[in-house]
Protein backbone atom coordinates (compact mmCIF):
# COMPACT_ATOMS: atom_id res chain seq x y z
CA UNK A 1 0.00 0.00 0.00
CA UNK A 2 2.46 2.63 1.63
CA UNK A 3 6.15 2.90 1.54
CA UNK A 4 8.46 5.36 3.30
CA UNK A 5 9.49 9.22 2.20
CA UNK A 6 12.90 9.41 0.82
CA UNK A 7 15.37 9.48 3.38
CA UNK A 8 16.72 13.13 2.50
CA UNK A 9 13.50 14.74 2.93
CA UNK A 10 12.16 14.93 7.17
CA UNK A 11 8.74 16.31 7.06
CA UNK A 12 6.86 18.86 9.48
CA UNK A 13 5.07 22.45 10.30
CA UNK A 14 2.00 23.93 11.70
CA UNK A 15 -1.29 21.85 11.93
CA UNK A 16 -4.21 22.62 9.35
CA UNK A 17 -7.21 21.72 11.93
CA UNK A 18 -7.28 21.37 15.81
CA UNK A 19 -8.96 18.17 15.75
CA UNK A 20 -7.57 16.16 12.17
CA UNK A 21 -3.98 16.87 13.01
CA UNK A 22 -1.34 14.85 15.13
CA UNK A 23 2.18 15.58 15.53
CA UNK A 24 4.55 13.06 17.67
CA UNK A 25 4.24 14.51 20.71
CA UNK A 26 7.24 16.02 22.43
CA UNK A 27 9.25 13.36 24.71
CA UNK A 28 6.92 10.41 23.10
CA UNK A 29 9.36 9.62 20.51
CA UNK A 30 9.41 6.15 19.15
CA UNK A 31 11.94 3.58 20.69
CA UNK A 32 15.39 4.92 20.02
CA UNK A 33 14.35 8.51 20.26
CA UNK A 34 14.51 10.77 17.06
CA UNK A 35 16.92 10.52 14.14
CA UNK A 36 20.77 9.24 15.31
CA UNK A 37 23.23 12.05 15.13
CA UNK A 38 26.03 11.64 12.56
CA UNK A 39 28.93 9.14 13.46
CA UNK A 40 28.99 6.83 16.43
CA UNK A 41 31.76 7.10 19.03
CA UNK A 42 33.80 8.70 16.60
CA UNK A 43 33.44 6.60 13.63
CA UNK A 44 32.60 8.84 10.17
CA UNK A 45 29.72 9.02 9.04
CA UNK A 46 28.02 7.97 5.30
CA UNK A 47 29.28 5.24 3.42
CA UNK A 48 32.30 7.04 1.43
CA UNK A 49 34.22 8.29 4.90
CA UNK A 50 33.26 5.11 6.30
CA UNK A 51 35.07 3.03 2.94
CA UNK A 52 37.95 5.72 3.22
CA UNK A 53 38.30 4.89 6.75
CA UNK A 54 37.65 1.23 6.60
CA UNK A 55 37.91 -0.40 3.30
CA UNK A 56 38.84 -3.82 4.10
CA UNK A 57 35.73 -4.03 6.28
CA UNK A 58 32.84 -6.85 4.85
CA UNK A 59 29.75 -4.46 4.01
CA UNK A 60 27.51 -6.72 1.84
CA UNK A 61 26.86 -10.26 1.16
CA UNK A 62 25.76 -11.07 -2.26
CA UNK A 63 23.15 -13.47 -2.73
CA UNK A 64 25.47 -15.73 -4.35
CA UNK A 65 27.42 -15.69 -1.10
CA UNK A 66 30.22 -13.77 -2.25
CA UNK A 67 31.46 -11.06 0.21
CA UNK A 68 32.47 -7.25 -0.69
CA UNK A 69 34.23 -4.93 1.35
CA UNK A 70 33.57 -1.09 1.50
CA UNK A 71 37.04 -0.39 -0.66
CA UNK A 72 36.01 -2.93 -3.59
CA UNK A 73 31.71 -1.80 -3.55
CA UNK A 74 33.43 2.23 -3.31
CA UNK A 75 36.29 1.25 -6.04
CA UNK A 76 32.63 0.29 -8.14
CA UNK A 77 30.67 3.43 -7.29
CA UNK A 78 33.13 5.42 -8.72
CA UNK A 79 34.14 3.73 -11.87
CA UNK A 80 29.94 3.79 -12.28
CA UNK A 81 29.94 7.15 -11.70
CA UNK A 82 33.51 7.34 -14.43
CA UNK A 83 31.41 5.24 -17.01
CA UNK A 84 27.98 7.19 -16.76
CA UNK A 85 29.83 10.33 -17.66
CA UNK A 86 31.61 9.03 -19.60
CA UNK A 87 28.45 8.12 -22.23
CA UNK A 88 26.98 11.80 -22.04
CA UNK A 89 25.43 11.57 -18.22
CA UNK A 90 26.11 15.34 -16.58
CA UNK A 91 24.55 16.53 -13.39
CA UNK A 92 20.72 16.22 -13.07
CA UNK A 93 20.22 13.42 -15.50
CA UNK A 94 18.65 10.08 -15.02
CA UNK A 95 19.40 7.05 -15.36
CA UNK A 96 17.19 3.31 -14.90
CA UNK A 97 17.84 -0.09 -13.90
CA UNK A 98 15.82 -3.00 -14.60
CA UNK A 99 18.10 -5.43 -12.53
CA UNK A 100 17.53 -8.40 -9.59
CA UNK A 101 18.84 -7.84 -5.88
CA UNK A 102 22.91 -7.38 -6.10
CA UNK A 103 25.96 -5.96 -6.36
CA UNK A 104 24.88 -3.81 -9.40
CA UNK A 105 21.89 -2.38 -8.11
CA UNK A 106 23.95 -1.26 -5.31
CA UNK A 107 26.52 0.29 -7.04
CA UNK A 108 24.24 2.18 -9.08
CA UNK A 109 22.94 3.57 -5.87
CA UNK A 110 25.96 4.86 -4.77
CA UNK A 111 26.82 6.21 -7.73
CA UNK A 112 24.30 8.29 -8.22
CA UNK A 113 23.99 9.34 -4.80
CA UNK A 114 27.54 11.14 -5.03
CA UNK A 115 27.05 12.37 -8.80
CA UNK A 116 23.80 14.42 -8.86
CA UNK A 117 21.78 11.91 -10.58
CA UNK A 118 18.49 10.34 -10.46
CA UNK A 119 18.30 6.69 -10.05
CA UNK A 120 15.27 5.08 -11.50
CA UNK A 121 14.53 2.00 -10.16
CA UNK A 122 12.26 0.24 -12.41
CA UNK A 123 10.01 -2.90 -11.27
CA UNK A 124 11.76 -5.82 -12.89
CA UNK A 125 8.32 -7.83 -13.05
CA UNK A 126 6.82 -4.98 -15.84
CA UNK A 127 6.79 -5.97 -19.13
CA UNK A 128 7.90 -4.48 -22.03
CA UNK A 129 5.78 -1.48 -22.58
CA UNK A 130 5.66 -0.85 -18.78
CA UNK A 131 9.07 -0.27 -18.57
CA UNK A 132 8.79 1.90 -21.96
CA UNK A 133 6.65 4.17 -20.28
CA UNK A 134 8.58 4.66 -17.33
CA UNK A 135 12.19 5.17 -19.44
CA UNK A 136 10.70 7.62 -21.50
CA UNK A 137 9.00 9.63 -18.81
CA UNK A 138 12.07 9.74 -16.11
CA UNK A 139 13.94 10.76 -19.49
CA UNK A 140 16.40 8.03 -18.60
CA UNK A 141 19.80 9.12 -20.53
CA UNK A 142 21.35 5.34 -19.49
CA UNK A 143 19.37 2.22 -19.33
CA UNK A 144 20.76 -0.60 -17.10
CA UNK A 145 19.53 -4.52 -17.22
CA UNK A 146 19.91 -7.63 -16.68
CA UNK A 147 20.07 -10.90 -18.76
CA UNK A 148 17.06 -12.13 -16.85
CA UNK A 149 15.05 -9.66 -18.11
CA UNK A 150 16.80 -8.65 -21.23
CA UNK A 151 13.53 -9.04 -23.71
CA UNK A 152 11.16 -7.13 -21.69
CA UNK A 153 14.58 -4.20 -20.99
CA UNK A 154 15.26 -4.13 -24.80
CA UNK A 155 11.30 -4.16 -26.16
CA UNK A 156 11.08 -1.37 -23.92
CA UNK A 157 14.29 0.80 -24.95
CA UNK A 158 13.32 -0.12 -28.86
CA UNK A 159 9.58 1.57 -27.59
CA UNK A 160 11.31 4.24 -25.66
CA UNK A 161 13.80 5.15 -28.53
CA UNK A 162 17.07 5.07 -26.56
CA UNK A 163 19.78 4.45 -28.88
CA UNK A 164 21.50 1.38 -28.44
CA UNK A 165 25.10 2.86 -27.37
CA UNK A 166 22.95 4.11 -24.19
CA UNK A 167 21.95 0.58 -23.51
CA UNK A 168 24.10 -2.04 -20.66
CA UNK A 169 23.56 -5.13 -19.74
CA UNK A 170 25.06 -7.85 -16.83
CA UNK A 171 25.28 -11.24 -18.47
CA UNK A 172 25.27 -11.36 -22.31
CA UNK A 173 21.85 -10.19 -23.91
CA UNK A 174 20.94 -9.03 -28.08
CA UNK A 175 20.83 -5.65 -28.52
CA UNK A 176 23.44 -4.17 -25.54
CA UNK A 177 26.74 -2.95 -24.50
CA UNK A 178 28.44 -5.47 -21.84
CA UNK A 179 27.26 -3.28 -18.61
CA UNK A 180 31.35 -4.42 -17.67
CA UNK A 181 32.27 -2.05 -20.10
CA UNK A 182 30.73 0.97 -18.35
CA UNK A 183 33.28 0.13 -15.83
CA UNK A 184 36.86 -1.26 -17.36
CA UNK A 185 39.53 1.21 -18.01
CA UNK A 186 37.74 3.99 -15.55
CA UNK A 187 39.31 5.07 -12.43
CA UNK A 188 38.63 3.56 -8.87
CA UNK A 189 39.64 7.74 -7.60
CA UNK A 190 36.26 9.63 -6.60
CA UNK A 191 35.02 11.72 -8.85
CA UNK A 192 35.23 15.22 -9.39
CA UNK A 193 32.59 17.29 -8.61
CA UNK A 194 30.58 15.12 -5.94
CA UNK A 195 27.06 15.85 -5.52
CA UNK A 196 24.03 14.30 -3.90
CA UNK A 197 21.43 13.09 -6.13
CA UNK A 198 18.27 11.25 -5.39
CA UNK A 199 16.29 7.85 -6.18
CA UNK A 200 13.25 9.05 -8.40
CA UNK A 201 10.90 6.09 -7.53
CA UNK A 202 7.93 5.59 -9.46
CA UNK A 203 3.77 5.12 -8.00
CA UNK A 204 2.80 1.63 -8.02
CA UNK A 205 0.29 3.27 -10.83
CA UNK A 206 -3.29 1.61 -9.17
CA UNK A 207 -5.21 4.28 -10.77
CA UNK A 208 -3.37 5.09 -13.54
CA UNK A 209 -0.08 5.22 -15.47
CA UNK A 210 2.82 5.44 -12.74
CA UNK A 211 4.49 9.09 -12.40
CA UNK A 212 7.89 9.36 -11.06
CA UNK A 213 8.37 11.04 -7.46
CA UNK A 214 10.72 13.91 -8.39
CA UNK A 215 12.61 16.13 -5.79
CA UNK A 216 15.16 19.05 -7.04
CA UNK A 217 18.49 18.27 -6.11
CA UNK A 218 20.20 20.09 -3.26
CA UNK A 219 23.81 20.71 -4.70
CA UNK A 220 25.90 19.73 -2.18
CA UNK A 221 27.95 17.41 -1.33
CA UNK A 222 26.68 13.97 -0.23
CA UNK A 223 29.04 13.83 3.34
CA UNK A 224 26.57 17.05 3.99
CA UNK A 225 23.54 15.29 4.54
CA UNK A 226 23.33 12.68 7.02
CA UNK A 227 22.00 10.12 4.80
CA UNK A 228 20.91 6.97 7.58
CA UNK A 229 19.23 9.42 9.97
CA UNK A 230 15.86 7.86 8.75
CA UNK A 231 16.85 4.66 10.85
CA UNK A 232 16.70 6.62 14.02
CA UNK A 233 12.67 6.56 13.83
CA UNK A 234 12.25 3.22 14.34
CA UNK A 235 15.58 2.63 17.36
CA UNK A 236 18.23 1.94 14.97
CA UNK A 237 21.26 3.33 15.93
CA UNK A 238 24.57 3.55 14.14
CA UNK A 239 27.34 0.56 13.85
CA UNK A 240 25.89 -0.72 17.34
CA UNK A 241 26.47 -4.53 16.06
CA UNK A 242 23.54 -4.49 13.15
CA UNK A 243 23.15 -6.38 10.22
CA UNK A 244 20.60 -5.62 7.95
CA UNK A 245 18.99 -8.13 6.10
CA UNK A 246 17.39 -6.84 2.62
CA UNK A 247 14.60 -9.62 1.76
CA UNK A 248 12.87 -8.18 -1.03
CA UNK A 249 13.20 -5.76 -3.81
CA UNK A 250 15.40 -3.24 -4.18
CA UNK A 251 13.61 -1.46 -6.51
CA UNK A 252 10.85 -1.05 -4.00
CA UNK A 253 10.85 2.62 -2.43
CA UNK A 254 11.45 1.27 1.05
CA UNK A 255 13.50 -1.52 0.58
CA UNK A 256 16.31 0.20 -1.05
CA UNK A 257 15.89 3.50 1.38
CA UNK A 258 16.46 0.83 4.11
CA UNK A 259 19.71 -0.57 2.79
CA UNK A 260 21.14 2.41 1.40
CA UNK A 261 20.46 4.12 4.96
CA UNK A 262 21.69 0.98 6.48
CA UNK A 263 25.00 0.94 4.55
CA UNK A 264 25.27 4.74 5.72
CA UNK A 265 25.39 4.22 9.45
CA UNK A 266 27.67 1.08 9.25
CA UNK A 267 25.73 -1.78 8.88
CA UNK A 268 26.58 -4.75 6.99
CA UNK A 269 23.88 -5.90 4.10
CA UNK A 270 22.76 -9.20 3.48
CA UNK A 271 20.95 -9.53 -0.07
CA UNK A 272 18.21 -12.37 -0.61
CA UNK A 273 17.77 -12.45 -4.51
CA UNK A 274 14.79 -14.41 -4.54
CA UNK A 275 12.78 -14.95 -0.77
CA UNK A 276 11.78 -17.82 0.97
CA UNK A 277 10.60 -18.27 3.89
CA UNK A 278 13.34 -21.19 4.98
CA UNK A 279 16.02 -18.96 3.41
CA UNK A 280 15.19 -15.80 5.26
CA UNK A 281 15.44 -17.76 8.81
CA UNK A 282 18.31 -19.35 7.55
CA UNK A 283 20.49 -15.99 7.19
CA UNK A 284 19.10 -14.42 10.23
CA UNK A 285 19.89 -17.55 12.29
CA UNK A 286 23.98 -17.67 10.27
CA UNK A 287 24.65 -14.12 9.60
CA UNK A 288 23.16 -12.76 13.14
CA UNK A 289 20.50 -10.06 11.33
CA UNK A 290 19.34 -7.34 13.43
CA UNK A 291 16.82 -5.69 11.57
CA UNK A 292 15.08 -6.21 8.14
CA UNK A 293 11.92 -4.65 6.20
CA UNK A 294 9.34 -7.14 5.29
CA UNK A 295 5.44 -7.17 4.44
CA UNK A 296 1.89 -9.08 5.93
CA UNK A 297 2.65 -11.52 3.09
CA UNK A 298 5.71 -12.81 4.29
CA UNK A 299 4.57 -13.04 7.23
CA UNK A 300 1.89 -15.12 6.54
CA UNK A 301 4.07 -17.60 4.83
CA UNK A 302 6.52 -17.91 7.49
CA UNK A 303 3.73 -19.05 9.73
CA UNK A 304 2.61 -21.51 7.26
CA UNK A 305 5.81 -23.23 7.58
CA UNK A 306 5.84 -26.59 9.82
CA UNK A 307 6.99 -26.02 13.49
CA UNK A 308 10.00 -28.52 13.24
CA UNK A 309 11.05 -26.02 10.35
CA UNK A 310 10.32 -22.65 12.56
CA UNK A 311 11.91 -23.90 15.60
CA UNK A 312 15.36 -25.07 13.93
CA UNK A 313 16.39 -21.57 13.25
CA UNK A 314 17.27 -19.26 15.78
CA UNK A 315 15.87 -15.86 15.27
CA UNK A 316 16.25 -13.96 18.84
CA UNK A 317 19.24 -11.56 17.48
CA UNK A 318 16.36 -9.82 15.38
CA UNK A 319 15.77 -6.29 16.80
CA UNK A 320 13.92 -5.01 14.68
CA UNK A 321 11.60 -6.85 12.08
CA UNK A 322 9.58 -3.28 10.64
CA UNK A 323 6.70 -4.06 8.07
CA UNK A 324 4.19 -1.91 5.73
CA UNK A 325 3.30 -1.51 2.36
CA UNK A 326 -0.11 -3.56 2.73
CA UNK A 327 -2.29 -4.08 5.79
CA UNK A 328 -1.58 -6.92 8.07
CA UNK A 329 -4.26 -8.59 9.64
CA UNK A 330 -4.30 -8.88 13.70
CA UNK A 331 -4.28 -12.67 13.77
CA UNK A 332 -1.21 -12.24 11.73
CA UNK A 333 0.59 -10.06 13.50
CA UNK A 334 -0.29 -11.33 16.88
CA UNK A 335 1.32 -15.03 15.77
CA UNK A 336 4.31 -13.03 14.40
CA UNK A 337 4.87 -11.25 18.15
CA UNK A 338 3.83 -14.69 19.58
CA UNK A 339 6.86 -15.97 17.51
CA UNK A 340 9.90 -13.10 17.12
CA UNK A 341 8.90 -10.96 19.99
CA UNK A 342 8.58 -7.31 20.64
CA UNK A 343 11.02 -6.63 17.36
CA UNK A 344 8.30 -7.02 15.47
CA UNK A 345 6.74 -3.12 14.25
CA UNK A 346 5.21 -1.04 11.63
CA UNK A 347 5.13 1.83 9.93
CA UNK A 348 2.80 3.37 7.22
CA UNK A 349 3.81 6.38 5.01
CA UNK A 350 4.38 6.62 1.31
CA UNK A 351 6.83 6.93 -0.97
CA UNK A 352 5.76 10.97 -0.98
CA UNK A 353 6.59 11.84 2.52
CA UNK A 354 5.27 11.67 5.82
CA UNK A 355 4.74 8.27 8.00
CA UNK A 356 3.18 7.24 11.51
CA UNK A 357 5.30 4.68 13.21
CA UNK A 358 3.97 1.76 15.90
CA UNK A 359 6.21 -0.43 18.35
CA UNK A 360 5.15 -3.73 19.23
CA UNK A 361 3.96 -2.19 22.99
CA UNK A 362 2.10 0.37 20.72
CA UNK A 363 0.03 -2.25 18.62
CA UNK A 364 -0.40 -4.63 21.53
CA UNK A 365 -2.06 -1.53 23.82
CA UNK A 366 -3.68 -0.15 20.64
CA UNK A 367 -4.70 -3.03 18.03
CA UNK A 368 -4.95 -2.76 14.56
CA UNK A 369 -3.46 0.61 15.02
CA UNK A 370 -0.31 1.76 12.49
CA UNK A 371 1.30 4.23 14.93
CA UNK A 372 1.45 8.18 15.45
CA UNK A 373 3.15 10.28 13.25
CA UNK A 374 7.10 10.54 13.11
CA UNK A 375 8.94 13.41 14.62
CA UNK A 376 8.54 16.50 12.67
CA UNK A 377 5.85 14.67 10.77
CA UNK A 378 2.06 15.48 10.81
CA UNK A 379 -1.12 13.52 10.56
CA UNK A 380 -4.14 14.63 9.53
CA UNK A 381 -7.83 13.20 8.50
CA UNK A 382 -10.22 15.21 6.51
CA UNK A 383 -13.75 14.83 4.97
CA UNK A 384 -14.39 14.76 1.32
CA UNK A 385 -14.65 19.10 1.66
CA UNK A 386 -11.00 19.02 3.15
CA UNK A 387 -12.24 19.98 6.79
CA UNK A 388 -10.82 18.23 9.94
CA UNK A 389 -12.60 15.58 11.37
CA UNK A 390 -12.79 14.95 15.13
CA UNK A 391 -11.34 12.05 16.91
CA UNK A 392 -12.28 8.67 16.02
CA UNK A 393 -14.30 10.00 12.67
CA UNK A 394 -13.45 7.97 9.50
CA UNK A 395 -11.79 10.39 6.80
CA UNK A 396 -9.14 10.60 4.54
CA UNK A 397 -6.04 10.21 5.36
CA UNK A 398 -3.75 13.25 4.60
CA UNK A 399 0.55 13.50 5.40
CA UNK A 400 2.39 16.75 5.83
CA UNK A 401 5.64 17.62 4.31
CA UNK A 402 6.86 21.29 4.43
CA UNK A 403 11.12 20.39 4.14
CA UNK A 404 12.23 19.86 0.29
CA UNK A 405 8.83 18.57 -1.16
CA UNK A 406 8.23 16.96 -4.30
CA UNK A 407 6.27 16.92 -7.47
CA UNK A 408 5.02 14.12 -9.89
CA UNK A 409 7.20 14.02 -12.70
CA UNK A 410 5.10 16.20 -15.72
CA UNK A 411 2.07 15.96 -13.87
CA UNK A 412 1.53 19.21 -12.22
CA UNK A 413 -2.53 18.39 -12.16
CA UNK A 414 -1.84 14.78 -10.26
CA UNK A 415 0.80 16.97 -8.15
CA UNK A 416 -1.82 19.55 -7.02
CA UNK A 417 -5.50 17.33 -7.46
CA UNK A 418 -3.70 15.37 -3.99
CA UNK A 419 -2.84 18.10 -2.13
CA UNK A 420 -4.65 20.33 0.58
CA UNK A 421 -2.41 23.18 1.26
CA UNK A 422 0.82 21.84 2.35
CA UNK A 423 -0.89 18.15 3.19
CA UNK A 424 -1.07 15.37 0.39
CA UNK A 425 -2.86 11.86 0.20
CA UNK A 426 -2.69 8.74 -0.98
CA UNK A 427 -6.39 8.17 -0.80
CA UNK A 428 -6.60 5.83 2.05
CA UNK A 429 -9.07 5.79 4.43
CA UNK A 430 -8.83 6.11 8.27
CA UNK A 431 -9.07 7.50 11.90
CA UNK A 432 -7.26 9.10 14.35
CA UNK A 433 -8.01 8.01 17.97
CA UNK A 434 -7.75 11.16 21.17
CA UNK A 435 -4.08 9.68 21.71
CA UNK A 436 -2.65 10.29 17.98
CA UNK A 437 -2.89 6.48 17.04
CA UNK A 438 -3.85 6.04 13.12
CA UNK A 439 -6.25 3.56 12.59
CA UNK A 440 -6.66 2.73 8.68
CA UNK A 441 -9.28 1.35 7.01
CA UNK A 442 -8.86 0.46 3.31
CA UNK A 443 -8.06 2.67 0.24
CA UNK A 444 -10.77 4.93 -1.23
CA UNK A 445 -10.55 3.42 -4.79
CA UNK A 446 -10.80 -0.40 -3.27
CA UNK A 447 -13.89 0.43 -0.68
CA UNK A 448 -17.21 -1.32 -1.97
CA UNK A 449 -20.38 0.81 -1.86
CA UNK A 450 -23.27 -2.22 -1.81
CA UNK A 451 -26.64 -1.17 -1.44
CA UNK A 452 -25.60 2.75 -0.58
CA UNK A 453 -23.40 1.18 2.46
CA UNK A 454 -19.35 1.72 2.37
CA UNK A 455 -17.70 -2.05 3.06
CA UNK A 456 -14.14 -2.42 3.35
CA UNK A 457 -12.25 -5.43 1.75
CA UNK A 458 -8.93 -5.46 4.20
CA UNK A 459 -11.63 -6.53 7.41
CA UNK A 460 -12.90 -9.15 4.33
CA UNK A 461 -9.56 -10.32 4.02
CA UNK A 462 -8.23 -10.89 7.13
CA UNK A 463 -10.98 -13.33 8.17
CA UNK A 464 -10.84 -15.03 4.61
CA UNK A 465 -6.70 -15.65 5.78
CA UNK A 466 -8.17 -17.23 9.01
CA UNK A 467 -9.46 -20.19 7.26
CA UNK A 468 -6.70 -23.28 7.23
CA UNK A 469 -7.32 -24.03 3.42
CA UNK A 470 -6.96 -20.14 2.23
CA UNK A 471 -3.08 -19.06 1.40
CA UNK A 472 -4.10 -15.63 0.36
CA UNK A 473 -7.20 -13.66 -0.30
CA UNK A 474 -8.59 -10.42 -1.97
CA UNK A 475 -12.12 -9.20 -1.80
CA UNK A 476 -13.60 -6.31 -3.81
CA UNK A 477 -16.70 -5.30 -5.36
CA UNK A 478 -18.68 -6.87 -8.54
CA UNK A 479 -21.34 -5.28 -10.67
CA UNK A 480 -24.72 -6.13 -8.86
CA UNK A 481 -28.24 -4.61 -10.75
CA UNK A 482 -30.04 -3.94 -7.52
CA UNK A 483 -26.84 -2.77 -5.14
CA UNK A 484 -24.49 -1.63 -7.36
CA UNK A 485 -22.08 -3.94 -6.09
CA UNK A 486 -21.60 -7.00 -4.17
CA UNK A 487 -18.61 -8.96 -2.29
CA UNK A 488 -16.52 -11.15 -4.48
CA UNK A 489 -13.79 -13.25 -2.76
CA UNK A 490 -10.98 -14.57 -5.34
CA UNK A 491 -8.65 -17.09 -2.99
CA UNK A 492 -5.54 -19.04 -3.51
CA UNK A 493 -5.86 -22.35 -2.10
CA UNK A 494 -3.43 -23.75 0.46
CA UNK A 495 -0.79 -26.74 -0.55
CA UNK A 496 -3.44 -29.81 -0.64
CA UNK A 497 -6.71 -27.63 -0.94
CA UNK A 498 -8.58 -28.56 -4.19
CA UNK A 499 -10.21 -25.64 -5.72
CA UNK A 500 -13.96 -27.13 -5.80
CA UNK A 501 -17.53 -25.98 -5.12
CA UNK A 502 -16.97 -27.54 -1.49
CA UNK A 503 -14.53 -25.38 -0.36
CA UNK A 504 -15.72 -22.39 -1.55
CA UNK A 505 -19.16 -23.24 0.64
CA UNK A 506 -16.76 -23.71 3.25
CA UNK A 507 -14.91 -20.33 3.32
CA UNK A 508 -18.30 -18.57 2.53
CA UNK A 509 -19.86 -20.53 5.95
CA UNK A 510 -16.07 -19.84 7.33
CA UNK A 511 -17.40 -15.82 6.67
CA UNK A 512 -21.16 -16.06 7.59
CA UNK A 513 -19.77 -16.93 10.85
CA UNK A 514 -17.40 -13.78 11.41
CA UNK A 515 -18.63 -10.84 9.15
CA UNK A 516 -22.45 -9.43 9.14
CA UNK A 517 -24.54 -9.93 6.13
CA UNK A 518 -23.82 -7.16 4.23
CA UNK A 519 -19.95 -7.60 4.04
CA UNK A 520 -19.97 -11.31 3.60
CA UNK A 521 -18.67 -12.89 0.10
CA UNK A 522 -21.24 -13.48 -2.10
CA UNK A 523 -19.53 -15.58 -4.44
CA UNK A 524 -16.15 -17.33 -4.23
CA UNK A 525 -13.61 -17.73 -7.27
CA UNK A 526 -10.13 -19.33 -7.44
CA UNK A 527 -6.43 -18.21 -8.99
CA UNK A 528 -3.46 -20.49 -8.45
CA UNK A 529 -1.91 -17.62 -7.79
CA UNK A 530 -2.41 -14.25 -5.93
CA UNK A 531 -1.57 -11.04 -8.79
CA UNK A 532 1.23 -9.57 -6.29
CA UNK A 533 4.73 -8.48 -6.00
CA UNK A 534 7.52 -9.62 -4.42
CA UNK A 535 6.34 -7.01 -1.57
CA UNK A 536 3.30 -8.02 -0.97
CA UNK A 537 1.73 -5.21 -3.43
CA UNK A 538 -1.83 -6.88 -4.73
CA UNK A 539 -2.22 -5.65 -8.13
CA UNK A 540 -6.01 -5.86 -7.29
CA UNK A 541 -7.14 -4.34 -10.45
CA UNK A 542 -6.03 -6.99 -12.56
CA UNK A 543 -8.51 -9.21 -10.20
CA UNK A 544 -11.59 -6.61 -10.64
CA UNK A 545 -11.17 -5.15 -13.80
CA UNK A 546 -12.77 -8.29 -15.96
CA UNK A 547 -15.60 -8.30 -13.82
CA UNK A 548 -16.16 -4.75 -14.89
CA UNK A 549 -15.60 -4.86 -18.81
CA UNK A 550 -17.92 -2.50 -20.30
CA UNK A 551 -19.18 -0.99 -16.79
CA UNK A 552 -18.48 2.21 -14.41
CA UNK A 553 -17.86 2.50 -11.42
CA UNK A 554 -19.33 4.22 -9.14
CA UNK A 555 -15.61 4.79 -7.09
Amino acid sequence: MNEPVAQQQPVGGEPAGKQAVRKQPAGSEPAGGPPSPPGDGGRPNGFWAQAAADPARTVLTAPDGERWTAGELHAAANRLVHGLRAAGMETGDAFAVVLPNGVEFLTAYLAASQAGFYLVPVNHHLVAPEIAWIVADSGAKVLIAHERFAEAARAAADEAGLPPGQRYAVGPADGFRPYAGLLDGQPASPPEGRTLGWVMNYTSGTTGRPRGIRRPLPGRPPEETYLGGFLGIFGIKPYDGNVHLVCSPLYHTAVLQFAGASLHIGHPLVVMDKWTPEEMLRLIDAHRCTHTHMVPTQFHRLLALPEEVRTAYDVTSMRHAIHGAAPCPEHVKRAMIDWWGTCVEEYYAASEGGGAFATAEDWLKKPGTVGRAWPISELAVLDDDGRPLPPGELGTVYMKMTTGGFSYHKDEAKTRKNRIGDYFTVGDLGHLDEDGYLFLRDRKIDMIISGGVNVYPAEIEAVLLTHPAVADAAAFGVPHPDWGEEVKAVVEPAEGHAPDAGLASAILAHCAGRLAGYKRPRSVDFIASMPRDPNGKLYKRRLRDPYWEGRQRAV
